[in-house]
């Protein structure tokens, strides 16, 4: 009687079982506490700022114009989510979907197993967007809510926070693709991201011509959904980031950069052999 040849599941239930496996792994580990620790700031500099207002300190000025709740929480948005929060996380993660389990050496298990090894990569990946999302967006509703009444209006401002929410997640999901191809092409690969999201993307914005454009924060300020004032003490930042691309070039880009990291990561995953050190 012949014997039954096993069945390869398809790389999209694959990738699901893979996400499954891994979700909780990485809510539980130290990384999330790590991640807790990031997120946690901005809600900690909230909660602050909420404090100074209910005790009725005179509202904070810049020259003429008051820096209302919309205007403290935009600048906390760009400054703390998207210029570090996400970046980070982006780098603590996405270096670590294959090099962990290269270091466990439990790569070899995973790859053994009947599943395309390119579903691996995936299944960490998509399970890398949940935990952090997870995580990162309700500090993003509990400043919001703490700062943004501060003469102002949640209301008004809810359309600007859904966009702020996925600005968030799509810089989760860029970042996130980009480092997961670095951490799948480099043996250490977390010193090149930090490097790349700490070193070359803070100094790079600052220096005007086309070089900026070889950066991820350049597209994504593009989408920056807050505006800040002209006629202020911070007309010296707007002048340093004046040069946005436009909200379809960004969005037009970002997809690019985050489709081209993952199919690379996967494929790389896929033909690369990986050597366990002793």
């Amino acid at each position: 009687m012949a014997k039954q040849s096993a069945v390869t599941p398809g790389l999209v239930f694959a990738s699901l079982r893979v996400f499954d496996l891994s979700l909780g792994e990485m809510l539980w580990s130290r990384r999330t506490v790590f991640m807790g620790l990031i997120v946690g700031l901005p809600v900690v500099l909230a909660v602050i700022v909420r404090l100074l207002f209910e005790a009725g300190l005179p509202a904070i000025r810049i020259q003429h114009q008051s820096a209302g709740g919309p205007f403290i929480f935009g600048m906390m948005m760009w400054i703390f989510f998207v210029r570090l929060a996400v970046p980070v996380l982006g780098v603590f993660y996405g270096t670590s979907l294959i090099a962990d389990e290269v270091d466990d050496k439990t790569i070899t298990y995973l790859f053994t197993r009947p599943i395309p090894r390119s579903a691996v990569l995936l299944g960490k990946y998509l399970a890398y967007l949940a935990c952090t999302v997870f995580v990162i967006v309700p500090s993003v509703l509990l400043c919001w809510v703490l700062v943004v009444p501060i003469g102002g209006s949640l209301g008004a401002s809810f359309p600007d926070l859904l966009k702020d929410l996925g600005l968030v997640a799509l810089g989760l999901a860029v970042y996130g693709a980009l480092f997961a191809f670095v951490g799948a092409v480099l043996k250490r690969p977390l010193l090149t991201g930090l490097l790349f999201v700490l070193g070359w993307e803070f100094v790079i914005l600052l220096i005007p011509g086309y070089l900026k454009r070889l950066s991820v924060a350049y597209y994504l300020q593009g989408l920056v959904p807050h505006a800040m004032p002209s006629d202020s003490a911070t007309s010296l930042i707007q002048a340093v980031f004046r040069e946005s691309p436009t909200l379809f070039e960004s969005l037009i880009t970002l997809s690019i950069i985050g489709a081209v990291s993952l199919w690379l990561a996967a494929r790389a995953v896929s033909s690369r052999e990986y050597v366990l050190e002793q």
